[in-house]
């Protein structure tokens, strides 16, 4: 039998809220992925900056570990759902950040909630950087601490937010290179302040690691940073490492205290084995190809000089346009020609500006490059 009642407000928002997302060109749609080898676009939009994605022996490990452990932890690692598959991976993560201890979490945006709210409390002032992604505006917002929006990379703001500060606690969040324009943070004077005024200096390298540094490092071990205990790093295995996951990654008493107090390491099942085993995969790729992250950095300034724009610190670059409309236009052009890119609309800038954003890949060859720089320099209007 039926219900006879009706919720009148419900179903009516949802769909007046639509129409208005519509009319700003701020509608999002599922993108499905064909690769371009199998028929589909090439790829600039994506997050699989080092091309491990469909690669043989980085599936193989992810099937292999499937194999052996079954399709998913189990259970919260707490419980039994701790693998040694999951102690390999913190090993070599911490190895190649030159890191003392890492964590792995079963998503990056759960590592970034994990480690925000467990590292701070009500006598704690977060520090956020204005164009943090969103996962670590979230875990501001939820975790006790006072929170302040510094500038973007402004030190002066960041010194003048600690110095003025009440709280014991000060915890600084950045990202190593941002999603959005795809520059670096100061991270050397961002450590050094934090240090100066005893606070924390948080570093999610979710677009550093793979790409930055000599061996793909990330940026924060490039720069020597690593060694700091008052640094520590987050991460995700869903982009350069071509898996799925995430990871805080610091001295062995940060590692101890997030597996007894981070709620989403806590309350969630552990990593899936497929996941964890694509990523060491992904870590035997990296370093029996040392050249991976030099050539996607290569890659990442073709592109910004056809786009006449400066080039990123990684694999990602953005091109303002001058509306959410003309941003879904240029991408619609691209993909006649056969290139997907992305863009950037509100809410999803920091800066309110709708931009391209594109994504370097590794194993792109000179043919597909030259195809993309033709293509992106007709739909930014510089042919």
């Amino acid at each position: 039998m039926g219900h006879p009642w009706r919720v009148s407000w419900f179903l009516d928002d949802l769909v007046a809220r639509a129409a208005e997302r519509e009319r700003l060109g701020l509608t999002r749609h599922l993108v499905p992925h064909t690769p371009a080898s199998h028929g589909g676009l090439l790829d600039l939009a994506g997050n699989d900056y080092l091309g491990l994605l469909h690669r043989p022996d980085v599936i193989a490990s992810a099937v292999a570990a499937a194999r052996q452990y079954g399709g998913g932890a189990g259970a919260s690692r707490l419980v039994t759902g701790s693998l040694d598959l999951h102690e390999r991976l913190e090993r070599e993560l911490a190895d190649l950040t030159g890191s003392a201890a890492a964590l792995v979490f079963s998503t990056g945006y759960a590592a970034n909630l994990g480690a925000v709210t467990a590292l701070t409390d009500a006598d704690t002032l977060i520090v956020s950087d204005a164009h943090v992604h969103a996962s670590l505006i979230d875990a501001a917002r939820l975790s006790r601490a006072q929170v302040a929006v510094a500038a973007h990379n402004d030190l002066a703001d960041v010194e003048r937010l600690l110095r003025d500060r009440s709280q014991r606690r000060a915890v600084v969040v950045v990202e190593s290179v941002y999603s959005v324009l795809g520059d670096a943070a100061p991270l050397v004077e961002l450590a050094d302040l934090a240090g100066r005024h005893d606070a924390v200096l948080l570093v999610d390298e979710a677009h550093g690691l793979g790409v930055v540094g000599e061996r793909g490092e990330g940026l924060a071990a490039a720069l020597g940073l690593t060694g700091l205990d008052h640094v520590v790093l987050t991460a995700t295995l869903s982009k350069s490492l071509a898996a799925q996951g995430g990871a805080v990654l610091g001295h062995p008493a940060v590692r101890e205290h997030l597996a007894n107090t981070a709620r989403t390491f806590i309350y969630d099942t552990g990593l899936a084995p497929a996941a964890a085993g694509a990523a060491l995969g992904a870590l035997r790729a990296l370093r029996h190809d040392p050249e991976l992250p030099p050539r996607v950095r290569a890659n990442a300034a073709t592109l910004a000089e056809a786009c006449g724009v400066d080039a990123p610190a990684g694999a990602v670059l953005s091109v303002p346009m001058p509306g959410p409309h003309e941003a879904l236009a240029a991408v619609e052009e691209a993909a006649g020609h056969g290139i997907r890119i992305g863009c950037f609309r509100p809410p999803s800038t920091p800066d309110g500006t709708s931009r391209l954003r594109l994504t370097a890949h590794a194993h792109h060859t000179r043919d597909e490059l030259a195809l993309a720089a033709k293509v992106l320099r007709e739909v930014t209007g510089r042919a």
